[in-house]
């Protein structure tokens, strides 16, 4: 019996967005199995705790089959190992991109030698977005229509209805 091949899609997906959901979609074309692995780096101030964001990534990839959503601390690479992950799957979105994700894989392969990274481009209508961005706007009562699910455009609109600035 041939083994499947799994993919880790690593991120803090706060939160996650159409240009993450895309590249899910892309890598199942690919593999067997999408790991959506969701760092829990106390370091970053995410605005959605990680359950949160598990829960949401949960909900929008409902019905696909072979996405599993998983979280991880550490290094990718001891992840990659636990889940028999084949291969990391990062999305590139400009070229500015490149060359962080470019650092980034060759450490994972200095660490791992077998870790593989597979770079994949959004559709062109998500190569401007970003999580930041959509919380930016949605903090500011912009519309987000179009780049999020609704059940994450309301989760968004929620938190920062809450939100008290000083």
């Amino acid at each position: 019996m041939n083994r499947q091949r799994r993919a880790v899609y690593p991120g803090t997906f706060d939160p996650i967005t159409n240009g993450h959901l895309d590249i899910i979609h892309r890598a199942l074309a690919v593999f067997d199995c999408v790991t959506v692995a969701v760092i829990s780096n106390p370091a970053k101030k995410a605005l959605l705790a990680l359950p949160e964001r598990m829960a949401l990534i949960r909900r929008v990839t409902h019905g696909l089959r072979g996405v599993e959503v998983a979280s991880f601390d550490g290094l990718l690479v001891d992840f990659l190992r636990t889940v028999r992950g084949d291969v990391v799957i990062r999305g590139l979105r400009a070229i500015s991109d490149f060359e962080y994700e470019f650092q980034m894989a060759l450490m994972n392969r200095r660490l791992n030698r077998h870790a593989e990274t597979v770079f994949m481009m959004p559709d062109e209508k998500y190569t401007y977005l970003s999580s930041s961005l959509v919380k930016e706007v949605v903090r500011f009562g912009g519309q987000v229509r179009g780049l999020v699910t609704p059940p994450v455009e309301r989760v968004l609109k929620e938190k920062f209805r809450k939100a008290v600035y000083f």
